[in-house]
């Protein structure tokens, strides 16, 4: 068993996540709309982040903390981008229970120490570490220790990185991680999304995967399902026009619902592994061939390929019999139309 909150990975299929990150702008309201929005087209989860402009970084105006790597936010300095863009901690509690009280699973990405206890406080089911977090090991550490679920992002991480952050989890006793792939650039391009690295994180880190999305479309979501992600992680916005710094890569109401089906249909899809035969694929094998007899045959007449014919229906003797039969002599006589059984083996 693997829950967060109500949902158990392990048996109750993908695990949806919605996240609102700044796409509340600034407004409490449309973080709640926001939340019953993702409850009306079926997410499992409305996810936040939980952190202030000053528990993330400085409020400095040097270079450095100038945004310049080709982004969504170039120009601007880390502290206003993340003074515009956070979720107010008083908010939280708010959120929260409407959350409860609409019955959608609430949890956030905490980014410093004190976010957590903000978190513990609220009870949240899980924690969500965020792609540029992982190298942070003490809050990878401080929120393992909760012993609550731990989603880990790996977008800017190295393969030793990553294989540090499940081993600090499992330091603490905590084994329920989800790591999930993802390309930390918004939006992502298509041809940097790499999703076969899915299934090797899975065989390589022995935990549960999933896919923090940040592509444009559902494409890439539905197949990260198809290789195995138990998590999907997209950024959901009630109407871009709204505007605010993750718009741009984020998804709507309409889109984000049609994506939640594609996936339960991809789910429904895949199934699970089975050779075994039901009762319609048992009527179905009336249409496969069998051997019938394609020209009267005497008592004592050799069976041949003039006379024996693999056809339809299937209701006779299995194909894979004919090169035994003929060249045998018939025991009795045989008639057009006839179905071969075992007994004439």
């Amino acid at each position: 068993m693997f829950k967060i909150g109500s949902f158990d990975l392990k048996k109750d299929g993908v695990f949806i996540i919605a996240e609102l990150s700044a796409n509340h702008n600034g407004n409490l309201q449309n973080a709640l709309d926001t939340i019953k929005a993702a409850k009306e087209i079926g997410a499992n989860a409305i996810k936040l982040q939980t952190y202030r402009a000053d528990t993330i970084t400085l409020n400095c105006k040097k270079d450095e903390f100038k945004i310049s790597q080709d982004t969504l936010w170039d120009g601007k300095y880390l502290y206003d981008l993340y003074e515009e863009a956070h979720t107010p901690w008083e908010w939280h509690k708010q959120l929260f229970d409407y959350a409860k009280e609409i019955d959608i699973i609430i949890f956030s990405s905490p980014f410093d120490k004190t976010a957590i206890d903000l978190l513990e406080d609220l009870d949240t089911p899980a924690y969500k570490i965020a792609s540029f977090e992982i190298t942070d090991y003490e809050l990878i550490r401080y929120a393992a220790s909760k012993m609550k679920p731990i989603i880990i992002s790996t977008g800017i991480a190295t393969i030793d990185e990553i294989q540090d952050a499940v081993d600090i989890c499992k330091s603490v006793g905590n084994d329920k991680i989800v790591l999930l792939k993802c390309t930390s650039a918004y939006p992502a391009p298509l041809d940097d999304a790499n999703l076969l690295t899915i299934p090797n994180m899975k065989s390589t880190f022995s935990v549960e995967v999933g896919f923090s999305d940040h592509t444009i479309g559902s494409t890439a979501p539905i197949v990260a399902t198809t290789l195995g992600a138990k998590v999907i992680e997209k950024h959901f916005i009630l109407d871009k026009s709204i505007g605010g710094p993750d718009s741009e890569f984020s998804m709507e109401k309409e889109d984000f619902s049609k994506m939640i089906k594609e996936i339960r249909n991809t789910e429904k899809l895949l199934g699970k592994v089975d050779y075994k035969l039901t009762e319609k694929r048992k009527k179905s094998r009336t249409f496969s061939r069998s051997l019938y007899v394609s020209k009267d045959i005497k008592e004592g007449e050799f069976f041949s390929k003039e006379n024996i014919k693999s056809v339809r229906p299937g209701l006779g003797l299995h194909p894979k019999y004919l090169n035994e039969i003929l060249g045998k002599k018939a025991k009795k006589d045989y008639y057009f139309g006839d179905a071969l059984t075992f007994s004439d083996l």
